[in-house]
C-alpha cells in the first residue's frame, strides 16, 4: 500500500527563494517557473528549475504546472549546453527521502555533461558566489 506525501513545507528552502528571503544566483523566471544555479553543483552550469507552485515533488503537482516546468526545462538545458559547450545534459529529478529527494519541493536538475568527467558529488560545499555569478549570466547570454 503506497503511503501517502508528508505535506508541502512552506519553509523550504526553495520556498524561500522564491518568496525573495534566501537570495539566487537566477537564470531565468517566468510567471510560472524559476531557474537558478545550484550551489552545490555537481558540474560547471548546474542549475535547478522549480515551479512557483507549492508542490513537494511531482507526485503531487498539479499537472497543469507541470507543463511549463518541462518546457522551462528543456529551454534551460539547450542554453546551459550551449554555455558551457557540453557534450550533453543530464537532467536529474527526485521523489522523497528514499529516491533521493533532501529538498521538498519539486524540482528538476539541468547539469550540462563533458565526455568523460564524472559528477562531483552533491556535497556540503558551497560554490564561490562569484562562480555562479559567472556561470549564471552565460546560461542567461544563452537563453
Amino acid at each position: 500500500m503506497q503511503m501517502p506525501n508528508a505535506a508541502y513545507d512552506t519553509n523550504n528552502i526553495f520556498a524561500k527563494i522564491l518568496r525573495g528571503e534566501i537570495p539566487a544566483h537566477k537564470v531565468y523566471e517566468d510567471a510560472n517557473v524559476l531557474a537558478f544555479m545550484d550551489v552545490m553543483p555537481q558540474a560547471q552550469g548546474h542549475v535547478l528549475v522549480v515551479p512557483k507552485a507549492a508542490s513537494r515533488n511531482i507526485l503531487d503537482a498539479d499537472p497543469a504546472t507541470l507543463g511549463a516546468l518541462i518546457a522551462t526545462v528543456q529551454k534551460v538545458a539547450i542554453a546551459a549546453e550551449e554555455a558551457f559547450e557540453a557534450d550533453g545534459v543530464t537532467i536529474m529529478q527526485f521523489n522523497e527521502a528514499p529516491a533521493g529527494q533532501s529538498v521538498f519541493h519539486l524540482h528538476f536538475h539541468v547539469i550540462p555533461r563533458h565526455e568523460g568527467v564524472p559528477l562531483r558529488p552533491h556535497s556540503g560545499k558551497m560554490e564561490d558566489g562569484a562562480v555562479l555569478a559567472a556561470n549564471a549570466e552565460k546560461i542567461r547570454d544563452a537563453l
